[in-house]
């Protein structure tokens, strides 16, 4: 099982009862199948930064679960299915990797480099 967020931008013609009716099925959803919710968050309405289906805002919601990929599968279809929601975007979220920083080399002495001899004028 791998850990997702989600994020839902739903029609701003629902109600908050309405609203929070999606949020619980949602939840639902991620138990039902096999998946554990780490934390949700609403956002609330916010203005959009273009029109989507006429609409100029939308509230948004954020789930941040763990599950097998099978579920974000469902989830992803059942989102596409309902016509009260706008957008949504699910990424995987990716174990932190521990980079090395390489540190600048000093540059070499001057004297070191080859010196260039011009041509003497004549």
């Amino acid at each position: 099982m791998q850990i997702y967020e989600t994020v839902v931008v739903v029609h701003p013609r629902l109600s908050d009862s309405e609203v929070s009716k999606f949020s619980d099925k949602t939840k639902k959803t991620i138990a039902e199948g096999g998946g554990e919710l780490l934390s949700e968050d609403a956002w609330g309405r916010r203005k959009l930064a273009y029109p989507i289906e006429k609409a100029r805002e939308g509230f948004y919601m954020y789930y941040k679960f763990q599950a097998p990929g099978t579920l974000v599968q469902k989830l992803n279809k059942n989102f596409r299915i309902d016509e009260s929601i706008l957008r949504t975007l699910t990424v995987l979220l990716q174990k932190p990797r521990k980079v090395k920083v390489k540190t600048p080399k000093a540059p070499k002495a001057a004297a070191s480099a080859p010196t260039r001899t011009t041509p003497a004028a004549a």
